[in-house]
């Protein structure tokens, strides 16, 4: 405190032009010596740390650091010495602004560059990052922004009520867009799907995402067709992601056999059924579950995994038509619904016979033949 107090009282008693250059030249040299020093000091410690946002930060950071430093002997300046009023407060606002500036550039340059870097990161999705960026840009840019005009004495209420009524309007009239826009965010900080999951909507679409973007899903169907679904109906949607936590998928193939066949021989057969096909995986291993005695069969379903949820609907059909084949050499019957009809010859109209005999006369035939 008093090292203090006799600096200033040092400064005090120079003339006002030399203090004030002691003051902005004891500035720059401390914003020199930090820079040297920080860049030492960045030098030993970001090699230990993994990954590359860490360089660009700190060397960001620093580099603001030792800028706000330099300015900060002009800002010391107005403040020791009695500076004509107009002057001091065009230097003080003046030097709060550079030092905002700065900060605001950096801090964008900052967000630029980790979002370049973000795009090739493998657990970040690609497609949020220019979303992810654009909101930072647009919180720095404005946070800068409004403290320039609070510096220099800028009434910003009118601004803030003109922005309220603004963002109203824009609301009102891009409400599906912003929908869409907040609907990505949480898609993707809930982590429900990314790009190349297989997945399955409500209305009974299943296919590959194709493409995540900022108001919609493109899913590419089985049938080869693009789907583009709106975010926010997706968001609000019950959606199976068939790729996760694990891209293994169980197929069942129910099977069913007529009352009388032997279910252990049966299940010997689909076990070995399912080790044969090459698209089945050995682990799991399948298993064959007796379900229920049905109205006219014993119904199995053979269970198995395949490696690729795209593989399921082929794999089913690989096993299907093995098992048909099988079946039929072995002479297991595959029982089906069947139907029997019967007309009671009481319940048809007396007129209908009386018709066919009469018919039967005039043809020249004998009614009771």
């Amino acid at each position: 405190m008093q090292l203090g107090s006799g600096v200033v009282d040092l400064l005090s008693g120079l003339p006002a032009w030399q203090g004030f250059v002691v003051l902005v030249g004891s500035g720059v040299a401390l914003a020199l010596a930090i820079r040297v020093l920080g860049d030492r000091l960045l030098r030993r410690v970001t090699p230990h740390i993994e990954g590359d946002v860490d360089d660009i930060v700190f060397r960001g950071i620093h580099t603001a650091v030792y800028v706000t430093v330099g300015l900060g002997g002009a800002y010391a300046g107005a403040q020791i010495y009695d500076v004509r009023p107009a002057v001091a407060v065009s230097l003080e606002a003046g030097t709060l602004s550079l030092v905002v500036i700065v900060w605001m550039v950096i801090l964008l340059r900052i967000g630029r560059q980790a979002s370049a870097l973000a795009t090739d990161s493998a657990y970040i999705d690609r497609q949020m990052v220019p979303i992810l960026q654009n909101v930072w840009s647009a919180l720095i840019s404005g946070g800068g922004v409004l403290l320039l005009l609070v510096l220099w004495d800028i009434d910003v209420t009118p601004l803030l009520a003109s922005a309220g009524i603004m963002g109203i309007i824009v609301g009102l009239a891009a409400r599906d867009t912003l929908a869409n826009f907040f609907g990505s965010l949480s898609l993707y900080l809930d982590g429900t799907y990314a790009v190349g999951d297989f997945v399955v909507l409500e209305t009974g679409e299943r296919g590959r995402v194709e493409d995540i973007s900022v108001r919609s899903t493109v899913i590419r169907t089985r049938d080869d067709i693009l789907v583009t679904v709106p975010n926010s109906k997706l968001n609000n949607a019950a959606i199976i992601n068939e790729s996760t936590p694990r891209r293994k998928r169980r197929i069942r193939v129910p099977v069913g056999v007529a009352y009388g066949t032997d279910i252990d021989h049966v299940e010997e057969i689909l076990l070995e059924l399912a080790e044969a096909e090459d698209l089945v995986q050995d682990r799991p291993n399948p298993r064959v579950r007796f379900r229920e005695f049905g109205d006219s069969a014993l119904n199995f379903e053979l269970l198995c995994w395949v490696s690729n949820p795209a593989l399921t609907a082929r794999a089913t059909h690989e096993l299907n038509s093995a098992i048909y084949k099988r079946f039929r050499a072995e002479d297991i019957e595959i029982p089906f619904p069947q139907r029997s009809i019967s007309i009671s010859i009481e319940e048809i109209p007396g007129d209908l016979f009386d018709q066919a005999a009469t018919k039967g006369t005039d043809d020249g035939s004998v009614a009771g033949e």
